[in-house]
């Protein structure tokens, strides 16, 4: 019986193979020359076979409702690509590499205006109070029984001395869960990586300093503004 995507998955198909498309002709001079591929064309069809059992395996964790859903349909598809190049013997940090400098560029193609925008919008008290209520849902028992593969994680409000403005802690991580049950384990700490430019880009700073898929308890998200004068490289 042939794997099926999910309908939410299937009515997004189209954006995240143009993203896949975008990403493999960003990869294309890493994968020449760090990676020392020249079978291009070849790592294209392959990269996008891979992404169609990606996109069977992809949990839903409850569509537009859910903020992970975004997660996974932006990032799920370093999967593809990461497998492909680790099929071909290409070392982990390359493949990291190689993620992060295709992932920047694509976050940059929409106008610094915009990205900003969106990062105000999370960083606001509308939005705390969002996360507030979201991350008292997911960690409720009937949250995580009908959506087992979802991320679970609280809010954390600064404390006296703290500088940044909220924090949220992962529990547990839907990707980890992911990596697990397909083998991507390897791999998973580049996907870790990304987080770091995805918040910047929007003028948000990021501070981690340990995740679940290195083997702490949690992720320690901790979320303040970057100056002005910061964002205007990213």
């Amino acid at each position: 019986m042939a794997e099926i995507t999910h309908p939410f998955y299937e009515a997004h198909r189209g954006a995240m193979e143009a993203a896949m498309r975008d990403r493999l002709d960003l990869a294309e001079p890493m994968l020449r020359e760090r990676a020392h591929l020249s079978d291009i064309d070849g790592i294209r069809q392959e990269v996008m076979n891979e992404f169609e059992i990606v996109l069977t395996q992809m949990p839903y964790v409850g569509g537009a409702a859910s903020r992970m859903s975004d997660f996974f349909m932006r990032l799920t598809g370093f999967m593809a690509i990461s497998r492909m190049l680790r099929r071909r013997g290409v070392p982990v940090p390359v493949i990291g590499d190689i993620e992060r400098e295709t992932y920047k560029p694509q976050l940059l193609t929409v106008p610094e205006a915009e990205r900003l925008a969106s990062g105000r919008q999370f960083m606001s008290p509308e939005n705390q109070a969002l996360l507030r209520e979201q991350a008292a849902e997911s960690v409720t028992e009937s949250h995580q029984k009908e959506f087992p593969e979802d991320f679970v994680y609280d809010f954390v409000e600064p404390g006296p001395g703290d500088s940044f403005e909220f924090g949220i802690n992962y529990r547990a991580c839907g990707f980890c869960k992911f990596a697990a049950r397909h083998g991507d384990k390897e791999i998973l700490p580049n996907i870790c990586g990304l987080d770091f430019d995805a918040y910047a880009t929007r003028g948000i700073r990021l501070e981690r300093t340990q995740t679940l898929a290195g083997g702490a308890s949690h992720c320690n998200f901790r979320f303040s503004r970057l100056a002005p004068d910061a964002t205007s490289e990213s």
